[in-house]
């Protein structure tokens, strides 16, 4: 039997940070969950081609826009559970036993990891804090947490949406939290807009900007006003 896992990793001038994800995957591989990995590239201008294929990925071009690339990734993926999981986050060590548990016991849901920054900053211990609340209670993981989600229920809700932000939130929303497990490792997630633009700031932007979505500004507008 084919290994059920397909991993769809969507990048943009992502060499920076590829290395460290495809790195944290090698537990997935030495067990045999993993039956591919799918690098869905917005037409990068960086290394990110050359990291991808040196990895042994499927590297595929396609149009830029998260959205996009996440569809385009899953119409191109050939097991039986996706895993999606943005480039600048690397997975703990037994991220691959959670899943296999996961797609063993608890087929009809969908999973998320719990949120960590790579950084020692006391706001990077607040916010992760904060976000992982916000899974729970809400039902509305961030999509640096990734997302474990089989192919049947994937179709069932409707897949991601091609738009340009806040992809992430939709395809939660559609799953519902009912449908949706906390898986127990960490997805480790780089910190660098935080470290940049502060962490208190930056994470009330975020959060201002998902009021907004919810209140019903149309996700392309969001994406014009977001760095």
């Amino acid at each position: 039997m084919p290994a059920p896992l397909s991993i769809i990793i969507p990048t943009l001038n992502a060499a920076a940070d590829l290395p460290l994800c495809l790195e944290s995957l090698m537990p997935g591989l030495e067990s045999g969950l993993i039956r591919e990995v799918i690098v869905s590239d917005g037409f990068s201008e960086d290394e990110t081609g050359a990291i991808a294929e040196a990895s042994g990925a499927t590297f595929l071009a396609s149009a830029k826009g998260r959205g996009r690339q996440l569809v385009a990734g899953a119409e191109a993926a050939r097991g039986d559970w996706f895993l999606f999981l943005h480039a600048d986050t690397a997975l703990s060590r037994e991220w691959a036993e959670r899943v296999a548990d996961h797609i063993r016991d608890r087929p009809g849901k969908a999973g998320v990891f719990r949120l960590k920054y790579r950084s020692d900053d006391k706001g990077a211990r607040w916010l992760e804090t904060r976000a992982n609340r916000r899974a729970r209670w809400l039902g509305l993981p961030y999509g640096d947490q990734g997302l474990l989600i089989s192919r049947k229920l994937y179709d069932q809700v409707g897949g991601y949406p091609d738009v340009r932000l806040m992809e992430d939130v939709m395809i939660v929303r559609a799953v519902g939290k009912d449908n949706l497990t906390f898986l127990d490792a960490d997805a480790r997630t780089s910190a660098v807009k935080y470290e940049r633009d502060g962490w208190r700031k930056r994470a009330w932007k975020n959060a201002w900007m998902l009021a907004r979505f919810l209140l019903g500004t149309s996700p392309d507008r969001l994406a014009e006003d977001y760095t």
